[in-house]
């Protein structure tokens, strides 16, 4: 137990907390996301069918999250009644007896609704363990006006090579316009999930059959160096401290020509309140290099509850609420259709309401269709996973190599030497882990 509370903190060190105190008020850990942001505005709804029940809110930004509810899930502090955890977190805990199992949300909850590649990444042994607030894959997301004034067109399924001409032919620095706009802020979640994803399409991969890492080799090379060419000539500055919300915000207020990112990102660039381009913005899937795997990945942020609390029964009733048809139904009617949170039932991408109401509806369902958990590279590899590593020592390797490749992007290490350190790095962790001897 020890050497698994270790993979998954890294280096943190461990606090014990107390146990939870009896009652009905939850305290639900989530990130700072917008849909996790305007779920906390409607609660008033789930608190006026729910009235002995009281929230608390902790809301963090991922990096943070993700270090918090681990810490507290391994330990078993008892900080959290309810954490908002990703498709990374939810079988590895699972297995380990750390979640409790949702198999009561409630007759109405309709649980083989849910999209079956959501689904499938949160069940074990055929029980799920943790409930989908929202789905993604990743998709290019782009300025129609600036893609026609640079006489180009966006295919539906673009190349890197078509990416990279786009991005130069759209870049106006002078005028604060950069061609694209990817994550650079260190994180397994963050700059590596999409970096995994765009190593993906290269034919690079984390692990050979024998567990043995791959940083080495010449498509992690080839990767890393097409996309600090492309941060380096036509992104932002200042691009190593960026994750999903400062370039969303970037996009937003004009000075991205494209961003390659969650699709979840698609209600929120394509809104009038909140984005000056919001009747500006395409679509198109992940780009390929031609090697039959697009840079697409495939997540869900969920609710779940941590075994041993002494609240579950509330908790179940709020997760039910939170990740329901009728709570699509009613974001809806407060915000609209296309600003509902989206991936996770097939009843949505059924409903014409939705449908017209979200230009990127049909790329969202295609990119989340398109990623395959299972086989997520070109060559076979031992593990699961898309953007990640389904293995308990990911996240704190996952976060080094991240480190490693943000500095490149900062241009305090070479391309060679951020590898060479990704190799070393890795190289350790799975040799005192006993993957390789």
């Amino acid at each position: 137990m020890t050497t698994l509370i270790r993979a998954l903190l890294g280096a943190t060190a461990i606090t014990l907390a107390a146990g939870p105190a009896l009652g009905e008020k939850l305290t639900i850990a989530t990130v700072n996301n917008g849909d996790m942001i305007r779920m906390q505005k409607l609660t008033d709804d789930f608190t006026a069918r729910n009235p002995g029940i009281e929230l608390e809110w902790v809301t963090l930004e991922e990096n943070v999250l993700r270090q918090r509810v681990t810490t507290d899930i391994a330990t078993k502090g008892g900080q959290y009644d309810i954490m908002t955890i990703g498709t990374y977190e939810a079988p590895i805990w699972a297995k380990q007896g750390w979640l409790v199992e949702l198999d009561d949300l409630g007759a109405d909850y309709d649980v083989d609704d849910l999209l079956p590649a959501i689904r499938g990444g949160l069940t074990v042994d055929g029980k799920l363990y943790a409930a989908p607030f929202y789905g993604e894959s990743s998709m290019v997301m782009y300025r129609k006006d600036l893609m026609e004034k640079a006489g180009l067109e966006m295919p539906d399924a673009p190349s890197w090579d078509f990416i990279k001409e786009a991005a130069a032919a759209m870049t106006d620095k002078a005028g604060e316009v950069y061609g694209i706009c990817l994550r650079g802020k260190a994180g397994w979640g963050e700059n590596m999930a999409f970096l995994s994803a765009m190593a993906n399409s290269y034919g690079a991969k984390w692990f050979d059959m024998e567990w043995r890492p791959q940083f080495d080799g010449d498509a992690w090379k080839a990767t890393l160096t097409d996309y600090l060419d492309l941060m380096n000539n036509y992104g932002p500055p200042g691009a190593s401290n960026n994750g999903f919300n400062e370039n969303l915000s970037l996009f937003q207020t004009g000075k991205c020509g494209m961003w390659i990112d969650a699709t979840v990102a698609a209600s929120f660039v394509t809104n009038p309140d909140d984005s000056q381009v919001a009747d500006k913005v395409g679509f198109a899937l992940a780009p390929d290099k031609g090697l039959g795997k697009r840079g697409n990945w495939l997540w869900a942020w969920n609710l779940a509850i941590p075994a041993g609390s002494q609240k579950t029964e509330a908790a179940k009733k709020f997760i039910a609420w939170a990740t329901s048809k009728d709570y699509l139904a009613l974001v809806a009617e407060k915000e609209g259709w296309a600003n509902v949170p989206p991936g996770t039932r097939t009843s949505l991408y059924e409903n014409p309401d939705y449908l017209e109401a979200a230009p990127f509806a049909r790329m969202t369902l295609e990119s989340i269709n398109a990623a395959d958990p299972q086989n997520p590279t070109v060559d076979e590899v031992p593990y699961v996973g898309v953007q990640f590593v389904a293995i308990p020592e990911f996240q704190g390797l996952g976060t080094t190599v991240g480190q490693q490749f943000s500095a490149a992007l900062a241009g305090s290490v070479s391309v060679d030497q951020a590898l060479q350190n990704a190799q070393a790095t890795a190289e350790r962790t799975m040799k005192r882990a006993g993957y390789i001897k």
